[in-house]
């Protein structure tokens, strides 16, 4: 029998949320069904109903999400009913091209349910990274469930299914920040602010926190920001230059995703350095440098896909080292709110005052 409950849509692009009836039909092949715990309100979800992802109305908002497996449908092996899961939106295929070249983190054939949640008049929902956790509960494939250690905080467990995870990714894994580096991070919102605590995690020696608001560099120095440049009063390349010796950082992460903000990512790095993006650009940006710049630099400039993570791999290490101390996930939660705040949290969170609000639901 299929289930209604309360889930967070966008009806229409720019238009107020709204907390409605939907649908969950039972888990089909390879499916389960999730009764969510938590949910982190991430960027992502807004840029959703601002129209940036795609048109394909409506939407069920939500993906940061940690939750209880309730049930399953037919040949589900992955994860059983009672396992406490992350979810996450890069279910890999295992057959893919870069699959099969040893490359998961960029699978191009990630897995999602098969079947469609639904208003209560039929009207098909698109889940929101293919996930929809703004919900009392949601249908996912099966391999969107990472089952991780039950004595973590669900509502920090969560936010490792987007934001946190792709800034901790982009140092570690992507950038590949070892023992001695020093990083500069631009931006220092959620994902920079993780990217920051990544550096942290693996002794990079140095850390340099990069943005125009105080309140987000004082946050950024809690993560293990060792140096912080407010970009309004200070020029964020010359200065990253100045507590380097002139040379540049070692790797260097803009978690912004502007041209301004990666030209200063290019020309603060040191020659043979290395420049990550793992902020979001839009579609209509445009970057015009002088070609002879990349000739003249070694080095990588890599983009950023939700943090080079396999979920399998990462998740139980991240919420292991968490649970032990030695990662502060929890300083990631800046208030618990219901269902019916999101709307006020999309504001809060543009206007800099949380680095993330989580719905609690249970």
């Amino acid at each position: 029998m299929s289930q209604t409950v309360r889930g967070v849509i966008s009806r229409a692009k720019k238009q107020p949320i709204e907390l409605v009836d939907i649908v969950i039909p039972d888990p089909g092949p390879g499916e389960v069904v999730v009764d969510i715990i938590a949910c982190g309100v991430c960027h992502t979800d807004l840029t959703y109903r601002e129209g940036g992802i795609n048109d394909e109305y409506p939407f069920l908002l939500g993906h940061e999400a940690a939750g209880t497996v309730e049930s399953v449908g037919e040949g589900v092996t992955h994860v059983a009913p009672g396992d406490f899961v992350i979810l996450n939106w890069r279910a890999v295929c295992g057959e893919c091209r870069a699959c099969k070249r040893g490359r998961p983190h960029l699978c191009f054939d990630t897995f999602n349910a098969t079947q469609k949640m639904t208003l209560t008049d039929g009207t098909e929902l698109t889940p929101a990274l293919g996930i929809g956790a703004f919900a009392d509960k949601t249908l996912v494939h099966e391999r969107q469930c990472t089952k991780v250690d039950s004595e973590a905080d669900p509502a920090v467990a969560g936010l490792l299914g987007c934001g946190v995870m792709a800034g901790i990714g982009a140092a570690i894994n992507t950038g590949g920040v070892t023992r001695d580096d020093t990083v500069a991070v631009i931006g220092c919102g959620g994902v920079g602010d993780a990217a920051i605590a990544g550096a942290a995690l693996v002794g990079a020696k140095r850390i340099i926190a990069v943005d125009t608001d105080n309140k987000k560099l004082h946050w950024a120095r809690e993560f293990g920001a060792t140096h912080t440049i407010n970009a309004r009063d200070l020029d964020a390349v010359e200065t990253i230059q100045d507590l380097t010796d002139g040379f540049g950082a070692d790797v260097v992460i803009d978690a912004v995703g502007r041209p301004e903000t990666w030209k200063q990512a290019f020309y603060a790095r040191d020659l043979a350095g290395t420049v990550v993006l793992v902020g979001v650009p839009t579609p209509d940006m445009t970057l015009e440098m002088p070609l002879i710049d990349f000739f003249s630099h070694g080095g990588s400039l890599k983009s950023s896909w939700y943090g080079d993570c396999l979920p399998e791999r990462d998740f139980p290490t991240l919420i292991s080292l968490y649970l032990q101390g030695r990662l502060p996930l929890e300083k990631f939660v800046t208030e618990r709110i219901g269902l019916d705040q999101i709307e006020d949290a999309f504001h809060k969170m543009h206007s800099g005052e949380v680095l993330r609000s989580v719905v609690v639901l249970k």
